[in-house]
Order: C-alpha cells, then structure tokens, then sequence
C-alpha cells in the first residue's frame, strides 16, 4: 500500500490526539466515556449521530466543549412545533442598495452553515422541517433560490430526543433515521460520577478548554480512515450481522418472530466504518471483529423495527441485537 509508512504515523498521531481530546473533556464532562468514544468515532467516519436521553445529562455541553476541543464552529437550533425548514436553511431578503438604490435578492444563512450543528429535539418540530435537516446531512448542502450551496467542512449534526416525554414530538420515520450513523443511549451517571459533577457545577470552577484539532486536521484524518484496509473476514462478518436483522430465511428465530424490518445496506457499511475509525483511533491499522461488534449496538438498534410480537412481550431492538451478536459465527 502506498504511503503506508505516512500513514502508520498518522494512526499514531490520531491516537494521540484522542487521549489529548479525552483529557480536555474531562475538564468540563464527568463520565459518559461510551458516549465521548462514539461521537469521536463518527466524526472520524464523516457520520452523524442521534443522542437518546433525558434532560439534565449533559448532552449539549459535550457537545459544545466537542466544538471547542476540535476548533469547529458550532451552532445550536431548538426544535419546536413551529420551526420552518428556513429557520435551519437560511431566507432570501429583499435588501436595497444605499447608493445607487437599486433592490436584489439576498440570502442569509442559516444555522446549519456550520462545523458542527446540534438539533435539540429533533422529535419536536413536524416532518417538513425534520427532511430539510436531514437532505442538508445526506447532500452536505443547501439548495435556496435557484442556487446551491455546499456546506462547511467537516460537517457533524447531532440530534437529540427525549425518550420519556412523547406529547406534541413527531417521531423520524424509519427511512430518516437511517440517516445517522449511530443511535448513542446518553445513561445517568454512577453516583459517585454524580457527586463530582454536583461539587464543580457548583462551585465558581470554570474549566479552560484548550484547542486539540483544527477542520483541516479533521478532514485529513476522515481521509486516513477511509485508506484504512479492512479484511475480507471483518467484511463478511459485518454483512453477515446486519442482513441476520432481516428476517428472512437463514435468520435466526427470534428474530422472525420480533421484526418486521431489519437492518439495509447502510448499516453493513456504518458497520465496517465505524470498525475502521474505532481501530485507527486505538492506535491500530486494521479493525478487527471486536471493533464491529464494539459499533454494533449503536449502529443497528435504529435500523431494526420490531413487530407487535416483541412489543407484547416487552423485546426491545437492543435485547435482539445483542442475541445476535452472540449467535452469528465470528470464523
């Protein structure tokens, strides 16, 4: 492979510079170590990601202190009931000239021309507004008035929805879901994670978060892990998985019994993705098995749709996938 010393450093240096990421989010995050290691692993992979929890843990300041560690620009946008899809794109304005006073159209743009773009309770604002956040994460653009506009790399929305609160939310369907490279479960923290969060929030302590990684350092290092070789073996295993999601002839019982849809193409290509970056990130150039099934809980439990069987009997997609993950052969 060509350029494969360069790049052998460069895995060194992504190393690195994770632990140098970690440690500058511990400044301000207490725990959700999980949580930090697949934000890390999607932005790596170009992914974006769906943050599942209550209120209260945290969720958007990691991810504005994610901001500030890698230098990006950030931008937060509030799902509400009314929001329009301009309101996240941007509108044209009708605006005259001072001095010749000749009138043009011009477009100011929205929130989402930015590095990294949190949606705070996606699930709050109806499907017309959800599908222009979502083409603008599948097309890396904004199409207004005639023109199209690419925009800023690299580029990273994160989504968040309550779990427990289901008045006046409009859930993503299925097909939009499949959009996000993982669907992260934000926990509350241990109790001793919880007094130390208690002691500093309360307290006149305000951490100093220091640069690690510029947008350029980013999108070089995106490149990185997509040079990164994967075997045939891991390949395999990744189809193997999440076409077992399916249903169909050679899967295994429970899973005809308790879903109606599994797992598309997309998933077996997060899956090997999201394998890469996991390894490149440990300081290793090639993943291995345990890097699939480290991104799999992440990367199928969104994508597979259980049936009134599993709903009856309280089966949730995470119970089926982790069956999975010990039935399908790893040779």
């Amino acid at each position: 492979m060509s350029g494969a010393p360069s790049d052998l450093q460069a895995v060194q240096q992504l190393n690195q510079a994770r632990e140098r990421i970690n440690t500058e989010l511990r400044k301000a995050i207490v725990g959700q170590d999980e949580v930090i290691d697949h934000l890390l692993t999607a932005l790596f992979s170009g992914g974006h990601v769906l943050l599942v929890g209550v209120p209260g843990l945290a969720k958007t300041l990691l991810i504005s202190s994610l901001a500030k560690v890698l230098d990006l620009e950030f931008n937060r946008i509030q799902f509400t009931p009314d929001l329009m899809p301009s309101d996240i794109t941007g509108t044209d304005i009708l605006e005259e000239d001072a001095t010749t006073g000749r009138r043009a159209m011009r477009f100011i743009r929205g929130p989402i021309f930015a590095n990294i773009v949190l949606a705070d309770e996606i699930n709050r604002t109806p499907p017309k507004t959800q599908a222009a956040l979502l083409q603008a994460m599948q097309e890396k653009e904004v199409t207004a008035g005639g023109q199209t506009m690419a925009l800023p790399k690299p580029f990273f929305v994160l989504a968040t929805q309550n779990p427990i609160e289901l008045e006046g939310t409009y859930p993503l369907p299925e097909a939009q879901l499949d959009r996000f490279m993982f669907n992260v479960q934000v926990d509350y923290p241990k109790q001793d994670e919880e007094e130390r969060i208690v002691a500093s929030t309360t307290s006149a302590y305000t951490p100093a978060i220091e640069r690690v990684l510029s947008g350029a350092d980013i999108l070089a290092l995106q490149q990185l892990v997509r040079r990164v070789p994967v075997t045939d073996h891991v390949v395999r295993y990744a189809v193997r998985l999440a076409r077992a999601t399916r249903g169909r002839e050679d899967a295994p019982a429970f899973v005809k019994q308790w879903v109606s849809w599994g797992a598309g193409p997309r998933a077996s290509q997060f899956l090997v993705l999201g394998a890469k970056t996991r390894a490149v990130l440990r300081g290793r150039f090639a993943p291995g098995i345990e890097d699939v099934q480290a991104v799999a809980l992440s990367v199928l439990r969104h994508r597979v749709v259980t049936n009134f069987t599993a709903e009856a009997e309280g089966i949730r997609p995470d119970r089926i996938i982790a069956d999975l993950l010990q039935q399908i052969p790893t040779d």
